[in-house]
């Protein structure tokens, strides 16, 4: 893959994750009764950071989780003989709660329909929205996110690489052509 052009660094993407923070807490006019839960891999890391926002808002503490969706993807036979499963860590009760489900890049929309699958199987929350780093379009579900830090309009050759210090050592945004 070639390196077509850098979309956020480090500052745009804070921005981002501090203004859909922002959004979180207005359109559920605070945040009780509420929780994150990031996707593994990068999902995880956007989750505490928005966490880590809305304390700095209303100075509530948010309880986050991990979810890995492997065993619940649609595509699972088409990636590997054997799963790689990592591990859930949602260690509260997600019944009656508000969920934000928090990925880095929303694409086909398979991912967060495997997601919601594995959240369904962890309880019944009053409600799951949405947040999602970059929106690319390109939907093959009806999958629409409550809050994007930015929209890319790409073609189908090029791919969004979301690079996060906890796991690439680095903080931006690029896209590649294949």
């Amino acid at each position: 893959m070639i390196e077509k052009a850098q979309i956020m660094d480090e500052k745009a993407i804070d921005r981002a994750l501090i203004r859909i923070a922002h959004e979180i807490v207005e359109k559920n006019k605070g945040v009780q009764n509420m929780a994150l839960i990031g996707i593994k891999r990068r999902g995880v890391p956007l989750a505490k950071r928005i966490a880590n926002e809305i304390y700095k808002i209303e100075n509530a503490k948010m309880n986050v989780g991990v979810l890995d969706i492997t065993l619940y993807r649609d595509d699972l036979s088409l990636l590997h003989e054997q799963p790689v499963l990592n591990s859930t860590s949602v260690d509260f009760d997600i019944t009656n709660k508000i969920i934000i489900l928090v990925d880095d890049v929303l694409y086909t929309g398979r991912t967060v329909r495997a997601a919601l699958d594995a959240i369904m199987d962890l309880g019944r929350p009053k409600a799951i929205q949405l947040a999602i780093l970059i929106d690319r379009g390109h939907r093959e579900l009806p999958i629409r996110a409550d809050y994007v830090g930015k929209n890319v309009p790409t073609s189908r050759n090029e791919v969004i690489s979301v690079n996060l210090e906890e796991v690439d050592s680095v903080n931006k945004v690029v896209i590649n052509e294949l």
